[in-house]
């Protein structure tokens, strides 16, 4: 970067200059040559005066080196010419110099000279017998003038490139010490000084990349937490249920166990089972939806129709326990991936289920308006502490260990509703009184744009 900016600086540098002196010896070209035609006009008066009071006797005595004299007679023959044979010149009374001066007294022309082979300047001036009197000279060329002045520009060349490396240099460690000197830990401290305002906009980008930086970290850092502690619980919750399967087994084997007891103790051999299947299958289905749930095939559905589904599967297991569960609503067209949809609607209702009195009831409500669809949840059960409603969506976060692994629970259920919520933009709200119950509302939008997943 330094020396792209120290490169920009010494060639623009040197651009300008080179335009400048293009320009300066433009103007004093034509300042010359305006100078030039000036004196010829005066040398050519003088001359005229001259040759009107002594005739051809005038140029005996006249020394001029720089200037051509032509004297022409009134039918346009040359009478004299101090640089070219008379006799083998040709009639010069259409040249447009004598033309003008035989019509107005006085005329000029710039024109290339046949004779003399260069551009020449033409002055003529009308005599009193009817003869014209002309003066020329060689009109300079620019690149004379630069050759007269070819000194004085080589030095003012030199001294110029010498003074643009110089200042480019300066010029680029003033422009990138500010730069340089930027704290990147701590941007914003510079922004009041006056050196830093005009690169204001990039300390607030690097605080924002700072910021966004440190989220990210706290990101991972939760993240890298999270998995540490979610396979420590999960090493945890199979531990429990293999223990329990291999002791029985054990007793089984050795037949230390009465014929009276095998039948109960395969029944907890086949419980531990089922629950270790179905925490393999939460975790299995926790991690698909980590991924954002790509393997979900996403369609046309009715949150209602799923709602109705996800009821009727639980009836049987409300009945157990002597719980109520009943549905209400209208139909609910929505974007989605089915599958997702029944686990957060059959999950909420199984917890209600799990956690609730004997003789209580749940109450599943769909309510579609013209944006989402809410989906609520409402029990009779022993309620959630204020404390714990923010955390009950955490992987194996129980409220009551005792109550949960009375009723079976993987403390996994909550986790992939709150994921399944996540994946389809949908926003979640939990509502707790302790002994009272709790209502679980969930909003999905009702159309969202096509995801490929």
């Amino acid at each position: 970067m330094n020396r792209r900016i120290f490169n920009a600086i010494w060639i623009v540098a040197v651009i300008v200059f080179l335009s400048s002196l293009l320009f300066i010896m433009g103007v004093l070209y034509s300042y010359f040559s305006g100078v030039q035609a000036k004196q010829l006009r005066i040398e050519t008066e003088l001359a005229s005066r001259g040759v009107a009071m002594s005739g051809i006797k005038y140029f005996d005595s006249l020394d001029i080196k720089d200037y051509r004299v032509t004297w022409i007679g009134t039918d346009g023959t040359v009478l004299y010419d101090n640089a070219a044979d008379t006799s083998e010149m040709e009639n010069h009374l259409e040249r447009e110099e004598i033309k003008e001066a035989l019509d107005e007294g006085y005329g000029e022309s710039v024109r290339y000279s046949s004779t003399l082979s260069d551009k020449q300047l033409y002055s003529a001036k009308l005599l009193p017998d009817g003869s014209v009197l002309r003066l020329s000279i060689v009109q300079m060329a620019i690149w004379s003038l630069m050759l007269g002045f070819i000194q004085p520009i080589l030095l003012v060349i030199i001294i110029s490139l010498i003074l643009s490396l110089i200042l480019a240099s300066r010029l680029t460690k003033r422009i990138l010490e500010p730069i340089n000197n930027i704290d990147p830990d701590n941007p914003m401290q510079h922004i009041n000084e006056e050196e830093y305002k005009e690169i204001v906009p990039l300390l607030s980008r690097i605080q924002s990349q700072n910021e966004q930086l440190k989220r990210d970290q706290k990101e991972i850092e939760k993240a890298a937490m999270i998995r540490q502690e979610f396979t420590a619980n999960v090493s945890h919750e199979l531990k429990t249920p293999l223990h329990a399967i291999s002791g029985y087994a054990e007793l089984i084997e050795k037949e230390m166990v009465k014929e009276e007891d095998i039948k109960p103790f395969a029944g907890r051999i086949r419980e531990e089972s089922t629950r270790m299947t179905k925490l393999v299958e939460d975790i299995i289905d926790l991690t698909k939806l980590d991924n954002g749930g790509v393997e979900m095939k996403w369609e046309d559905c009715d949150l209602y129709r799923i709602a109705e589904n996800a009821v009727d599967s639980l009836e049987t297991p409300a009945s157990q326990l002597d719980v109520t569960i009943n549905i209400q609503g209208s139909d609910a067209p929505s974007w989605g991936a089915p599958q997702l949809l029944y686990s957060i609607i059959y999950n909420l209702c199984d917890n209600a289920i799990k956690y609730n009195h004997a003789g209580g009831c749940v109450d599943v409500i769909v309510q579609p308006n013209k944006y989402e669809t809410s989906i609520i949840v409402k029990d009779t059960g022993i309620g959630i502490p204020e404390e714990c409603c923010e955390r009950i969506f955490e992987r194996f976060y129980r409220v009551d260990k005792s109550r949960s692994k009375e009723v079976g629970g993987t403390g996994l259920g909550l986790s992939i509703v709150k994921h399944a919520v996540m994946i389809h933009n949908g926003k979640i709200e939990v509502k707790s009184k302790v002994g009272e119950g709790t209502e679980v509302i969930v909003s999905i939008p009702n159309k969202q744009e096509y995801i490929e997943l």
